[in-house]
């Protein structure tokens, strides 16, 4: 696919996607959503790939929906995702709770950093607490920003956001719509670590290599469909259970006897 507001680039095993939309900090729009789509897809189809970082380009992560095209849905009176019928599934298929906008995430066996460079709102918030980890830039705004246009909860963050930090955090967050700073978002535990902004993404790529280099990548597959079946409810039994009968079976893999012989002969672990 040619791209045009959002760039991809891989390098060694980490594939970066780049929201590129600098003069509008990056505001979201139906090509930006199929293009990232296909991005995820191809990074996720990549078997070079093992780590995926999502950031922004210039001083934004991204703003949220751009206002034209608010505008537009204030005009026709109902939401116009502008997309067609016709775009990329990544993480599709994988469980059908995961099988909606955003929470294809989810059934992505690559691991998602968020580098939040700036702001992020509506869209963009939704966006980083869809992934996996999330860094953020020292003074980075967040906001869920709905309320203030009149609508609801967006992106099943209702679902989520209690899960991620409680329900009394998700509360505030979502019926005030204020903005949080990336510090009182790192103190509520929805952001990891906040960094200053020139050394967000050196820290992003060091811990994404990390994650490449040294940990299994069918370990990080399982362990992700383990963290978010885990979410939808379950007990912690039927969690035990499953991990015996996933351990006795990846005992028998690659990855276990490479992990093992490392461990051994005291070097780093070369995962194929």
């Amino acid at each position: 696919m040619e791209r045009h507001v959002v760039d991809y680039e891989v390098d060694r095993a980490v594939a970066t996607i780049r929201l590129n939309r600098p003069e509008r900090l990056n505001a979201w729009t139906g090509r930006m959503s199929v293009e990232y789509r296909a991005s995820l897809a191809e990074a996720s189809a990549d078997p070079a790939v093992r780590v995926i970082v999502v950031t922004g380009a210039g001083r934004g992560f991204c703003a949220g929906a751009d206002s034209e095209a608010l505008a537009g849905h204030a005009e026709r009176g109902h939401y116009d995702p502008g997309t067609g019928d016709a775009v990329p599934r990544p993480g599709y298929g994988a469980r059908p709770e995961f099988d909606a906008d955003l929470a294809y995430h989810f059934g992505i066996e690559k691991p998602i950093i968020a580098a939040v460079n700036g702001p992020a709102a509506g869209i963009g918030f939704a966006l980083a607490c869809y992934c996996d980890v999330r860094f953020a830039a020292r003074g980075a705004k967040l906001t869920s920003a709905h309320g203030r246009l009149g609508l609801p909860a967006e992106f099943g963050l209702s679902w989520l956001l209690p899960r991620m930090i409680g329900a009394g955090r998700a509360a505030d967050i979502l019926l005030s719509s204020r903005i949080i700073l990336a510090e009182e978002a790192a103190e509520m535990g929805l952001v990891n670590r906040v960094l200053g902004p020139d050394l967000l993404m050196a820290h992003v790529t060091e811990y994404a290599s990390m994650l490449a280099d040294e940990v299994s990548p069918s370990s990080i597959a399982v362990t992700k469909r383990q963290l978010y079946r885990d979410l939808l409810g379950g007990s912690p039994a039927a969690s035990i259970e499953d991990a015996i009968a996933t351990m006795d079976q990846m005992m028998g893999e690659a990855d276990y006897r490479e992990g093992v012989a490392a461990l051994r002969e005291k070097r780093p672990p070369r995962f194929t």
